[in-house]
């Protein structure tokens, strides 16, 4: 019989007290287990130390799973699950097998008829369309968009468009140290009365969930006013007026 792949989710970013995002038995369902796939090893066992475990660290598998792992080398992470062991699939933050290489694990152990069970825990793209105040019946998660600035600006364009036209909130993410450089590529390619929010370090102490027009974050960004994004995981989201 075949071991279930259980979807366990990280926190956010450092944070004192898992207790305040993620669910007790979360955690104790994530103690027991003895094999796991992950984007890094070592930052797995920081997270699992914090956490707790039933055996020592030392004799957990720990199998890497990013975006540097041949599509041939997914089946052989199948194994542990196939001999009838829980695995578990961790993230580096958040949710795992959403804007993360996980998926494609996912995608085979269904194709393998393996049990997926996926464990609630904090998503910084749900938490920041909940407290964006933009449109959550409809919004369309866009991953990264373009580092070339041209294509950049013409994709924000497009999406801006699409927005207007299906009345829908477009969410992506952007690398930290690019963030700064994201919101000024925004506030110069939507229009003044676009809706645009920046969420910030969701769900920790430094947290920062601000929605404002183009023209107003254009304002702050003159007058030297904007917040500090350098080095913070940063969710974009637009809404065209």
């Amino acid at each position: 019989m075949n071991g279930t792949l259980y979807l366990i989710p990280n926190t956010l970013g450092p944070t004192e007290s898992l207790d305040q995002v993620i669910p007790q038995h979360v955690q104790q369902l994530t103690s027991e287990l003895g094999h796991f796939v992950a984007e890094n090893a070592k930052t797995a066992r920081a997270f699992l130390k914090q956490v707790g475990t039933a055996k020592p660290i030392q004799e957990i598998a720990i199998s890497e799973l990013n975006i540097n792992t041949p599509a041939q080398a997914l089946q052989a992470l199948l194994a542990p699950l196939q001999a009838g062991h829980d695995v578990g699939l961790l993230s580096e933050a958040g949710v795992p097998a959403v804007a993360d290489p996980g998926a494609d694990l996912v995608r085979l152990a269904h194709a393998h008829g393996i049990p997926i069970r996926p464990l609630v825990g904090p998503s910084s793209i749900l938490m920041s369309v909940m407290a964006s105040g933009l449109n959550g019946q409809s919004f369309a998660f866009n991953g990264y968009l373009p580092t070339d600035a041209a294509q950049r600006a013409k994709r924000l364009k497009d999406l801006e468009t699409r927005s207007r036209q299906e009345k829908q909130t477009q969410l992506f993410i952007e690398t930290p140290y690019r963030n700064a450089a994201m919101l000024e590529a925004l506030v110069s390619a939507c229009a003044g009365t676009t809706l645009i929010c920046v969420a910030t370090d969701i769900s920790l102490p430094t947290e920062t969930i601000r929605t404002q027009t183009g023209a107003q974050w254009k304002s702050q960004l003159t007058a030297g006013k904007a917040p500090d994004f350098h080095k913070k995981p940063t969710v974009f989201l637009l809404l065209a007026q």
